[in-house]
Formats: C-alpha cells, structure tokens, sequence
C-alpha cells in the first residue's frame, strides 16, 4: 500500500459503482457506522450525492469537501482509510503539479450478508452489545407467513408470452453501470501450505479448500489472531464424514477458542498502527527520530510480543492493552511509548494500576503523538525523581534527553539504540 501525503489543494473526482438503493442506506447508517463512524458514513454519502446520478462527478479540491462537510482535513484522511478497509471505496492516485484522486464507491453488503460475515456481525456484536445487536437483527429480519394452505398459481413466462418477428436493429454491447462489491483485502499473507500440512492426509478433503473457503479463513485468521497451525486444529475439530470443512462449525470453533482466551469477549476493530496524520515527518535518522519511527511503525500487540521475544504476551497484558486503545482511546503510538516507559521504569512489570494511572493524565493532556507522550514521560519522571529519588527506579529509556537532531552519538548510546531496533526485525 502506497503511501501519499493529502493537501487541501488536491483534486478528487468520484465514480459511483454503488447503486445505493434505500435499504443499502438503511445497513450503511445501522450496521455499518457502529464499526466505522459517523464521519466515515458521512463521507461516503457526500462522495455519493456529488455524482448526482451521472455515477461520475466533476473534479474538485479537498478543501471543498472540508468545508462542506465540516471537517478536518485529519478527520478527512481517517475516514477514508475506514471505508476503504472495510470495501466501500477504492482511491486512485496521481502525481502531478497539483495531485489527483480518483475515489470509487462500491455498495455495502447486504443485510443477509452482513449478519452471515466472519467479521462484520462479530464485531458489531461487541461494539453495541447483545440487546442492541438482537434488536438490529429483528429489524432486518424478515417477517414469517406460512404458506401451508395456499396454492401456487404463478404463471409461467411462455404462458405470458411469446416470440415473434421484428425489424433488424443493432444491439449495443457497450458496458453498462452495475451493482458493484469489493471483497475486504489483507496485507496478512496466511502461510496455506503450513496449515494443510499439520492436517492428517487420511482425515482432510483438500479440494474443499476453494476460493471462498480460503476467503474465510483468512477473515477469521484475522479476526481471531490464528496462526496456521492453530487454524489447522481448529479444522480438525469443524471437519464432516467425508473430509469437509463446515463453515458454520469452522465459525464457531474459531469464535470459542478465543473466548476461553480472553475472558469470553469477543474482538472489536482498531487501527493497526499510528495514523498516517499524527506521524513525525520522515528522513529523520537522529537517535530520537529512529525511536519514533519504531514506536509509529508497530501495533501495540506487535510492540509488546516483541518485548516478549517473539512469544505471544499473556491475556492479562493484553487486556491492559484492549483497555488503552478501546476504553481510553489512545492512539497507538502512545501505547507503545507507554509500555516502553513503564517497562523501563517498573522493574520489566506492566502493573495495571501503575499503568492505568500514567494513562489517565496523558489522556487528560491529549497526548496524541509518540514525541508528545516522549516529553510529558521524561518531564513527570524527573519531576517524581527530584521530590522522591529514593523511591524511584533510576533505569530510565533509552529516549529520555535524546532532544539532539543529529545522528551523532556516543558508543554506548548507539549500543543501546542498536539493541532497542534489533528488538523489532526479528
């Protein structure tokens, strides 16, 4: 995935493969905008109203659809991230004097599939809740009449109808505007061949394996963080007489062992890593530049298994985790310089109280960006140290007083520098 800088100035221009129709409204607005935003829904309506039923617009600047909107260019390059992660909206890019984009939208799933997708309905279960969720699900559901005492009557086509001789005309064959889907794409690159190899041969049919099989086991791959060869005991447990996987079982298993792993919860969606906008311009190649870039490059879940060796960390660390990005909010980076800090400063411990403390204030101060979390951390700390040195572990991170911009730095901080990347490549 390409990454480009967004300006005010840059042109767009839309292309709607959507044909929204009122019920794609309705799953858009009640389904979808519990796991996206209403920003993100905001966006994605405006974009389809500017076609004004010509499934193109005329080309305008970013800074149009700000003000119309109402909203930040930040607010802008977030949204659009969502729609197009969840397959909604697909961007094209240009470079030139003044940038171009292309956005295509593409219409949401239906209702049925969204109730019935590996992702979408699990997580809006946990985001609004088993009563909200039931009474979305009734809302869709489609009403039951029994037909028992009734007889069919309906007239068939040639019984209607029937054919006969016109004068010749030209058909076209030209392409005409379509209903269009996108499939949820993954950077995620699930290792297949290590999964069907930790299956017996005599048990497993290999040829169930098709295009949407693999499809959804990738979702759930992702979903539930399975790697291959937990995904492979899980098939094992969701395989029929003859060899086949069933979906449903498959589904089900996936969802209970991650309960019995975290508590009974159920996932929910969040960015992967620090948002393109709240990063520190890059080329930055001092001491204190190269830190950021790891803090802004990893997820908190990758960050703190790194701080593990490369072993899964335990549920209770990832509970604090959950807790940091859904409850407080904060944005990843932050997290990463927090578990750092605390680490550093705690004896290698994250105490959930310790840490939830530190956590409220720098939400309080609106830390947002790993380099405002890197200050405020060094500043309270020394603050603690001067009033209280005994008490206070004088292990610091390697990032405290590292303000200087050059990439000059003494033999023993290279080192230390050194061993806190090398952390992150393996």
């Amino acid at each position: 995935m390409k990454k480009v800088s967004l300006y005010p100035a840059d042109l767009y221009q839309v292309i709607d493969k959507s044909l929204l129709s009122s019920s794609d409204k309705l799953v858009l607005n009640m389904l979808y905008m519990p796991i996206i935003g209403n920003i993100a829904v905001m966006l994605y309506f405006f974009l389809q109203t500017e076609t004004k039923n010509t499934f193109i617009s005329c080309e305008l600047t970013h800074k149009h659809l700000m003000t119309s909107m109402g909203v930040t260019l930040d607010n802008l390059k977030e949204a659009r991230l969502k729609l197009e992660g969840i397959g909604l909206l697909k961007t094209y890019y240009h470079e030139g004097e003044v940038n171009s984009y292309v956005y295509e939208l593409y219409s949401p799933v239906s209702a049925t599939e969204f109730f019935s997708h590996p992702i979408f309905n699990v997580v809006l279960y946990n985001n609004v809740g088993k009563t909200e969720y039931n009474r979305l699900f009734e809302y869709f559901k489609v009403p039951h009449l029994s037909l028992r005492d009734y007889e069919e009557i309906t007239a068939p086509f040639d019984a209607v109808y029937k054919s006969r001789n016109y004068s010749p005309l030209e058909i076209s064959s030209g392409e005409v505007i379509s209903k269009n889907k996108l499939l949820l794409k993954y950077e995620l690159d699930f290792d297949f061949d290590l999964m069907v190899s930790s299956l017996p041969k005599e048990m497993f049919n290999q040829k169930c394996l098709n295009r949407s099989m693999k499809e959804l086991i990738i979702n759930l791959a992702f979903l539930y963080e399975i790697d291959p060869v937990t995904m492979a005991d899980i098939i094992r447990a969701s395989l029929n007489e003859k060899g086949n996987i069933d979906k449903d079982d498959l589904r089900k298993n996936a969802r209970k062992l991650y309960q019995f792993n975290n508590d009974n919860r159920l996932p929910s969606l969040l960015f992967k890593s620090q948002p393109e906008y709240l990063k520190d311009a890059s080329g930055d190649n001092s001491k204190r530049g190269r830190i950021i870039a790891v803090f802004e490059s990893h997820s908190p879940y990758e960050f703190l298994k790194a701080k593990y060796k490369g072993v899964k960390p335990t549920e209770r660390d990832m509970k604090i985790l959950e807790n940091l990005l859904m409850d407080l909010k904060l944005n990843p980076a932050v997290v990463n310089v927090l578990i750092d800090y605390t680490l550093k400063t705690n004896n290698n411990k994250l105490v959930k109280a310790y840490i939830e403390t530190i956590a409220g204030q720098w939400k309080r101060c609106g830390v947002e960006t790993a380099s405002e979390a890197m200050d405020l951390a060094e500043k309270e700390h020394k603050k603690i140290l001067k009033k209280e040195p005994k008490k206070v572990n004088k292990v610091m991170p390697s990032w405290f007083n590292e303000k200087i911009e050059t990439s000059s730095t003494d033999e023993e901080s290279n080192e230390e520098l050194k061993k806190f990347i090398e952390e992150f490549r393996k």
